[in-house]
């Protein structure tokens, strides 16, 4: 084998996470930083963290909430359909039969 052609292995090397958690490990580096590990990962932890970044779950809550409003609304105005099992049921895309 060529020399040098390997990075160096630290069997020592520590891992530190942005939650405050740290375990050593082997590495080609002393130093490994990390924003997520097992002890604060959602996955391992069993709980569920919204990480918001500038207001996006706020804007998206508020966006579903009028959704529902509208959708209330436009249910409460709307005419119930004729059923038009004899005049061809057959419908396109978008909901009208189409004619040529």
């Amino acid at each position: 084998m060529k020399k040098e052609t390997h990075p160096e292995y630290y069997p020592d090397a520590r891992v530190v996470c942005g939650c405050g958690n740290s375990f050593v490990t082997g590495a080609t580096k002393q130093l490994i930083k990390t924003d997520i590990c097992s002890a604060c990962h959602p996955f391992f932890t069993g709980e569920q963290r919204i990480v918001d970044t500038a207001g996006q779950v706020e804007r998206y809550m508020k966006r579903l909430e009028r959704r529902g409003e509208m959708e209330k609304s436009i249910a409460a105005t709307a005419e119930p359909e004729k059923d038009m099992e004899g005049e061809g049921s057959r419908k396109g895309k978008r909901g009208k039969r189409r004619t040529k």
